[in-house]
Formats: C-alpha cells, sequence, structure tokens
C-alpha cells in the first residue's frame, strides 16, 4: 500500500511537472486556455441553475474541446504552432458559446459567414500539414508537387465542409432544430409553378407576405428554408480554403524562404530524433 501511495505521488508530480513545463513553454496559449474555460465553467453552471440541459451538454462539449490540441499533440507526437492552437480553442468558443448560447448567429450579422470561412482556412491547413508531414519524412518516398499538396489540403478542407453541413441538414430533419438558417426572399423561381407542366421557370417577385394554413408568417416575404444559407456556407469555406492553397503553394515551392501566414497554421512533428527532409538539406 505504501509503494503504491509512493508510486501515485511521483505520478503526481511528474503530471504536476508536465503542466508547469507545457505552461512555461507556451504561456500565451495557457493564458487563452484558462480564460476561454473560466467562462465556459460560468455558462455551464448558468444553464444548470436555470434547468437548461442542452446548453449545459454544450458547455460540456466546449470543454472537451478546448482541451483537443493538447490531446492532439500527445497522441499524434505533434507540434502545433501558437497560433493555430489559439485559434482552435477561439473558434470552438465563438462556435458553441457565442453562437449558440449566446445567440451570435442571429444577433450579429455575418457571425456564421466568419466562421465556416475561418473553417475553410483551417482545415485547409491541417490537410496541408498531413500531406506536407508524409512529403518531408525520410521513411518515406513521398515526392509530390506544391500543386498536388495544395489541391489535396484544399479537398480536404472542402470535405470536411460538406460533411458538416451533411450534419446541419440531418440535425434539421431529425432534430427539428434550425442550424441551416432560414433567409428571406422578395422572389422566388420554380418550375412547380408552371400551370402547362412544361418544365419552364416561372417567377413570382415583389413577395411582401406568405401566410401557410391561413396565417400570415410575418416576415416580410417568401421562407426559403436553408438552401441558401447551406451554399453559402460551402461558397465561403471554398474562399477560405483557396487563401491558404495558395499560400502553401508557395510555402513548399520556396521552403527555404519564410513564410509567417503558413508557418503559423502548420503542424510539426514533434522532436523525436526523426530526420526529415529539412534536416537532410542542413
Amino acid at each position: 500500500m505504501m509503494k503504491q501511495n509512493k508510486n501515485d505521488r511521483k505520478a503526481n508530480r511528474k503530471k504536476r511537472g508536465a503542466l508547469i513545463e507545457q505552461i512555461r513553454k507556451n504561456k500565451k496559449v495557457f493564458i487563452v486556455y484558462a480564460v476561454l474555460r473560466l467562462i465556459v465553467v460560468i455558462s455551464l453552471v448558468a444553464a444548470l441553475l436555470r434547468g437548461n440541459i442542452e446548453n449545459a451538454l454544450l458547455c460540456v462539449a466546449t470543454l472537451l474541446l478546448l482541451l483537443a490540441p493538447s490531446f492532439i499533440e500527445k497522441r499524434f507526437s505533434v507540434e502545433l504552432p501558437t497560433a493555430l492552437e489559439i485559434i482552435i480553442m477561439c473558434f470552438a468558443f465563438s462556435h458553441a458559446i457565442l453562437g449558440e448560447i449566446g445567440c451570435f448567429y442571429v444577433r450579429v450579422p455575418g457571425w456564421d459567414t466568419m466562421l465556416h470561412t475561418l473553417n475553410g482556412f483551417l482545415c485547409a491547413g491541417v490537410g496541408f500539414s498531413l500531406i506536407d508531414l508524409l512529403n518531408r519524412n525520410m521513411r518515406f518516398r513521398f515526392e509530390l508537387s506544391p500543386i498536388y499538396v495544395t489541391l489535396v489540403a484544399f479537398c480536404f478542407s472542402m470535405t470536411v465542409g460538406v460533411l458538416w453541413e451533411f450534419y446541419e441538414f440531418g440535425s434539421d430533419m431529425l432534430l427539428r432544430t434550425d442550424m441551416q438558417k432560414d433567409t428571406v426572399l422578395k422572389s422566388i423561381t420554380s418550375v412547380m409553378l408552371d400551370p402547362t407542366k412544361s418544365n419552364l421557370p416561372v417567377t413570382v417577385g415583389g413577395i411582401e407576405s406568405v401566410v401557410v394554413n391561413g396565417k400570415e408568417l410575418g416576415v416580410g416575404g417568401y421562407l426559403d428554408i436553408g438552401l441558401i444559407d447551406t451554399m453559402k456556407d460551402l461558397l465561403v469555406n471554398f474562399v477560405g480554403a483557396t487563401v491558404f492553397s495558395f499560400f502553401g503553394f508557395f510555402y513548399i515551392k520556396y521552403r527555404g524562404k519564410k513564410s509567417r501566414v503558413v508557418e503559423n497554421f502548420v503542424v510539426t512533428v514533434a522532436d523525436r530524433g526523426e530526420k526529415t527532409e529539412d534536416d537532410v538539406h542542413e
């Protein structure tokens, strides 16, 4: 029993030492993490006091997401740049706490667009890092061209964006949520309105009101149920992915030169004595 307690104390000291070392290594990340975690915990307590279980679960999920960068580093033996770690944590906080619980998606114009654009940029960075790590590792015989690496990064980002839209659509259909935010339209065009059934598009403009089951909706136009929001999200995801891919192409093509934009988002292998292409060149 005494030996077990001694081992437990030694393990606890080792964990505290690792935590202190991590804090010393990257104070900025720890400060951001501590501040965001405190806000989320306060939000969690407030949600529980109000009996809002949905928001409470969202807070718990956010607490787990805040640990994601640290988990990824330890689990896969990689190092995330400071900027990337901070942005990942702020992104999770902005979506769940500010966007959902704080209603920023409804109250702040462009909030959803901003996050989807950033998501496209970040996911392109992740895809870029995954293929570039293989490209640089001397144990693998990869010699991929810059255009191929950036194309993979772009496609990876767009795939993540599409899967997220699948998730939003599924949630709206099965759980009756409204993740695909609606859009008020003043005109619509549809072949369903063609009385001749000749597949001709008919446009109805100047829509000021819509009546459903004898009740005026009161939104000042026709209510689109998510299509425009989905396509806009994919479009801005495309923009974010394209921007990163542009910088990533030149980062690989001229690897000897510094690229602050890309380096702040590219994951590197933790120092374990493994050689990369850069090490050989040096």
